[in-house]
């Protein structure tokens, strides 16, 4: 005979009705308890029954996560993050790779869509806006805008851009390059260059501004970086818009023989594990990827459950100060 709920909150202590709790994440569970009912099930070989689950809560217990590229550091931890706070809520994940195409993307969307997932988590850099909004379901952005009544949840990228700036400046760098990502396209990222323009202005600096798309490839984001050090030789400092982009500027910078930091400064966004951990002397503003990801599981479950969700949440970022300033 199967082993039943009855037999789980047995083996676990704890009642049938806060096994079901458990299962089905209906009010506050104490994480040791949550531990315990987990714990029991195994022990026992307990499998819940999840199309009765669906059924009896007109939800399928999938969410769809839409990224422009599995290869970002930065989405990548977040994906990874993404998947654990959707797994403490019982919830399993759809992943959707765009590959920065947005017919790709579309395609997902309308995916999603007909396979009736409960909601969407989206951090994709195209412009298919006007998707979202008529998408009759829970959707979260992540450092992205993508309609009015949609909810974002995002870095204090003002921030960061005001802290990267400053602390070059404070280096002593008057001539600081800043490389962004594409300006016509509406997110909160772009606020980190606004940042920079509002700092140099009040330092009385010239702004030197070079825009490199997410979407370029990385032999072309070379390119231009290369072309603009050369156009502009004076250069003692860059902010990168991202740590991938920073990586590549050192790469670049220390090719053509300048000292950093003596000479150069470099100061990148992100601070992933991955980055940090094969450019351990990179300055960087890091993000709180883990607080992210959980603010934007939180907000698209509450949504999923009927609950009002803050429209916009931007959270704290911190300097890492590496050998690169």
């Amino acid at each position: 005979m199967k082993p039943g709920i009855k037999d789980v909150a047995k083996v676990a202590g704890v009642s049938p009705t806060t096994v079901s709790r458990v299962l089905n994440n209906r009010g506050y569970i104490s994480e040791e308890t949550r531990k315990k009912v987990y714990d029991a099930m195994e022990e026992i070989n307990y499998y819940p029954n999840e199309i009765a689950r669906a059924l009896l809560n007109n939800r399928t217990y999938f969410v769809g996560v839409i990224v422009p590229t599995v290869t970002s550091p930065f989405h990548g931890e977040v994906v990874e993050q993404i998947e654990y706070y959707l797994s403490q809520k019982n919830y399993k994940m759809l992943l959707c790779n765009s590959k920065n195409q947005m017919d790709t993307e579309k395609a997902y969307i309308d995916m999603l869509r007909r396979n009736q997932v409960d909601g969407m988590i989206v951090g994709t850099h195209n412009a298919v806006v006007e998707a979202y909004s008529k998408l009759k379901m829970p959707v979260v952005g992540i450092d992205r805008y993508l309609g009015e009544h949609i909810p974002v949840v995002s870095c204090d990228n003002y921030a960061a851009g005001q802290m990267a700036t400053r602390h070059l400046i404070d280096k002593g760098c008057q001539h600081i390059l800043c490389i962004r990502g594409n300006s016509k396209l509406k997110m909160p990222g772009n606020n980190r260059s606004q940042a920079y323009i509002q700092e140099m202005e009040k330092a009385g600096l010239p702004q030197i501004i070079l825009e490199v798309p997410f979407i370029m490839e990385n032999v072309e984001k070379q390119k231009l970086i290369y072309d603009m050090l050369n156009a502009h030789p004076e250069i003692d400092g860059i902010f990168a818009g991202d740590d991938s982009l920073a990586v590549i500027a050192l790469h670049i910078v220390r090719q053509k023989g300048i000292n950093i930091p003596k000479d150069l400064k470099i100061i990148g966004v992100d601070g992933t594990k991955q980055i940090l951990g094969f450019v351990p002397e990179l300055t960087t503003i890091q993000q709180p990827i883990k607080q992210i990801a959980k603010a934007a599981v939180d907000k698209l479950i509450d949504l999923i459950e009927g609950k009002p969700a803050e429209s916009c949440m931007d959270l704290p970022v911190k300097l890492l100060e590496g050998q690169t300033t």
